[in-house]
């Protein structure tokens, strides 16, 4: 075990401390010894965690057993970023872990984890794992060549190795306040690389998620991907054929909502991933310029640009935009005719129906919630409400619970020429008014019927007989 210390350059505050750690030391990166960074030599500090996160390893601690925070905190707190998540790796088992928390529940199969619930914040705490187990001739894999393994508890290095990423490999110590690195992650986090643990053609085919994962975090941290860790992902990324649907779409939130989608969507297509998760929108990409491309461009644009300022988002959208093409394509083709008129069915008609019948294929690759699915539907469906400025159907529209990301998604198209830049202007000036000028944008708008007010009829009181 190599410890750094007396480094008195790398305490000085700033981000470049990664930079005056490295150019003074040696990194230990072999398996035969781990780097221990003490406390003066880091960044990290109990202030910047989870005060909840704190209290859970401060009690494993004090129960007598090793505490470590692992994970996307360490490696966002050494880069001196704020973390989302905080992981709790330890050797207690997680029977022990509930025996010290009232508010501990217990979940997972194939592996248990412990869930410390503080209200709405979880900490997840998870014993040490061995993760040797498949490797090697015994290992078990799929008919595609996925292996597949259980995990068994391990040691603390044990847990180190089995990780993913190296840079996702780090653990501060509770007890001494140091962080602890088996696999070189501290020197990756300086070089600016994602770069697998072990062999990367195996562990892509232990969970191929983890090409998308090497994906996300490289565009997330502005890394690149290290050499070996990026070729098997041009050989393998079939392989995400075999992983659940629901869980492609869990990454998928991850990756398009996290304020870089816009990259995250054109690393995807340099892998030959993205066609894995949307195979219809990617064969229309191949197929097409112009219009569809320069929609999703700016659709994802524009997802990125509400993040930076702090909008909301939903997945509806992003999943109406990405399946959008396929939807008008198949609409405006649609000769689907009325069972008794015999007439075409109306634009909205053949846009439900085609919407369906997409939405239904997209689930054999990637799944969404059905509150998102019928989202999606609603905004393509509403799109040709915009064109009927008559009478009262303006304001009735504008009450509708999905106008406005039906109106948002007008606008993009307008942005591309897709749609009538006209037609954009008016509603958003129609938003602007009050009332009365409001009927009066009605009166004035293209196509206005200038018909009077019909009068109701009144009926005859009926004559009773003799």
């Amino acid at each position: 075990m190599k410890i750094i210390g007396n480094n008195k350059s790398a305490i000085q505050k700033g981000g470049g401390w990664l930079k005056r750690l490295f150019s003074s030391t040696e990194q230990a990166s072999t398996r035969a010894e781990c780097l221990v960074i003490p406390r003066s030599e880091h960044p990290i500090s109990r202030r910047q965690m989870s005060r909840n996160a704190v209290k859970v390893l401060n009690r494993i601690d004090q129960g007598g057993y090793s505490s470590f925070l692992v994970g996307g905190g360490v490696r966002d707190l050494m880069l001196e970023r704020e973390p989302k998540d905080f992981d709790v790796a330890t050797n207690a088992t997680p029977d022990e872990v509930k025996s010290l928390f009232r508010n501990c529940r217990l979940i997972g199969r194939r592996f248990r984890l412990a869930h410390v619930h503080f209200g709405r914040e979880i900490i997840e705490v998870a014993t040490f794992r061995s993760g040797q187990e498949s490797v090697g001739e015994e290992s078990v894999q799929s008919e595609q060549g996925m292996i597949l393994r259980d995990n068994q508890y391990g040691t603390l290095e044990e847990d180190a190795w089995r990780r993913d990423f190296t840079i996702n490999a780090l653990y501060y110590n509770i007890a001494d306040f140091s962080v602890v690195d088996f696999t070189g992650g501290v020197e990756d986090l300086h070089k600016g690389q994602i770069r697998m643990i072990g062999d990367s053609l195996q562990r892509y085919q232990e969970d191929p998620v983890r090409m998308l994962r090497a994906v996300r975090f490289a565009v997330k941290l502005g890394f690149s991907i290290e050499k070996s860790t990026e070729k098997p992902i041009f050989e393998l990324a079939a392989l995400l054929e075999q992983i659940p649907q629901a869980r492609l779409y869990e990454e998928f939130l991850k990756m398009f909502q996290s304020g870089q989608a816009l990259e995250t969507f054109e690393r995807l297509r340099h892998y030959g991933l993205f066609r894995f998760l949307f195979p219809m929108t990617d064969r229309m990409l191949d197929q097409e310029e112009g219009f569809p491309h320069n929609f999703l461009l700016r659709a994802l644009e524009n997802t990125d640009q509400r993040v930076a300022q702090g909008k909301p988002i939903t997945p509806a959208f992003l999943i109406a935009a990405l399946l959008w093409e396929d939807v008008r394509t198949r609409a405006e083709t649609s000769e689907d005719k009325h069972p008794e008129t015999g007439k075409r069915l109306p634009e909205n008609v053949r846009l439900h129906r085609a919407g369906q019948d997409v939405l239904r294929l997209q689930r054999k690759s990637l799944s969404m919630p059905k509150r998102f699915a019928i989202m999606a539907q609603e905004i393509w469906e509403l799109q040709p409400r915009f064109q009927r400025r008559n009478g009262r159907q303006p304001h009735r529209f504008m009450e509708h619970p999905r106008f406005r990301a039906a109106y948002d998604f007008l606008l993009l198209r307008a942005e591309v020429g897709e749609s009538d830049t006209e037609l954009a202007q008016w509603w958003t000036d129609f938003q602007k008014v009050n009332v009365s000028e409001r009927d009066g944008m009605v009166s004035e708008a293209p196509g206005a019927e200038k018909t009077k007010k019909r009068r109701r009829r009144r009926r005859r009181p009926q004559q009773k007989s003799d």
